[in-house]
């Protein structure tokens, strides 16, 4: 169960951008090709931040599908459940995969301050950017 060691991971991350503010939502974005099982990823993390400052927080997979790119023909075709990295177009086996090995945290939702008060602009990306890219006065780390 590597997931564990992930949400560790994810809970460092989240911990140094939040930058003590309280978070209510991370989201992340899993690859079809990381062997990640997002249930297990999600019950790892209630056991990683129960008795943190992320307690009562909770994570947001987005699942990613693996696609691949011919580089013989071009084509781009989604992978599905059966990975076979051949093109379905030419038959070629010179594949390239171009998604599905994704493992990010992408942004995070803030809640509520302690004190009542609305948190900054309600979501940062871990790079401190607004996730639609607008002015996040504030909320940079």
């Amino acid at each position: 169960m590597h997931e564990l060691s992930l949400c560790g991971s994810i809970a460092n991350i989240v911990t140094r951008h939040a930058a003590g503010r309280p978070v209510s939502v991370i989201h992340v974005q899993v690859g079809q090709l990381r062997q990640v099982v997002p249930d297990t990823l999600v019950f790892c993390w209630e056991l990683v931040s129960e008795g943190t400052p992320l307690a009562g927080s909770r994570i947001d997979v987005e699942g990613v599908p693996a696609r691949m790119r011919c580089r013989a023909c071009g084509h781009v075709a989604e992978v599905g459940d059966l990975p076979v990295f051949a093109c379905r177009d030419c038959g070629s086996i010179d594949a390239e995969v171009i998604s599905g090995e994704e493992f990010m945290v992408t942004s995070l939702d803030l809640a509520a301050a302690p004190d009542g008060a609305a948190a900054p602009d309600g979501a940062v990306a871990p790079d401190g950017a607004v996730p639609d890219g607008e002015a996040n006065e504030g909320a940079s780390t």
